[in-house]
């Protein structure tokens, strides 16, 4: 079953700097819908999707058994303000995250603890985008 991509999402992904070969971090991935069209996009990269929530990562992982299948798309239940690079995972080129509380501004401390966490997980170079702009927002990390 292919889920149908809103036009929000569409514009988003589309405004991301993608390329192939990339490796992507998808924080707050809800069902799968961005990660999907994301992992197309970046061919032979690889695309790490996390959520919070059990029930969202369990929604991904029945949708996307075909890209999973590929070994360029993963699934992984985590929150952004606690999470850290499983064993063996190479750091992130681009990170993204549409509609997450930990980075929207209304919740300072967890922010703070989320772009600490960001700044490990992406390679020095590695940029962050968020949906506060139009379509999208570069976050700047500072330095590591």
């Amino acid at each position: 079953m292919v889920q149908r991509i809103s036009h929000r999402i569409a514009a988003f992904i589309d405004a991301l700097p993608l390329a192939p070969g990339q490796r992507v971090l998808e924080i707050g991935c809800g069902p799968g819908v961005a990660a999907r069209a994301v992992s197309r996009r970046v061919g032979n990269g690889f695309v790490l999707a996390i959520d919070r929530s059990a029930k969202a990562i369990e929604s991904a992982v029945a949708g996307s058994k075909a890209e999973i299948a590929t070994g360029r798309l993963r699934f992984l239940q985590a929150a952004i303000e606690d999470f850290a690079l499983p064993p063996g995972e190479e750091p992130f080129d681009i990170a993204f995250a549409m509609r997450v509380g930990a980075l929207d501004g209304r919740h300072p401390e967890i922010e703070c603890r989320a772009l600490e966490r960001l700044r490990i997980a992406l390679k020095p170079a590695g940029r962050l985008f968020i949906d506060a702009g139009h379509p999208l927002k570069e976050v700047r990390l500072g330095t590591r």
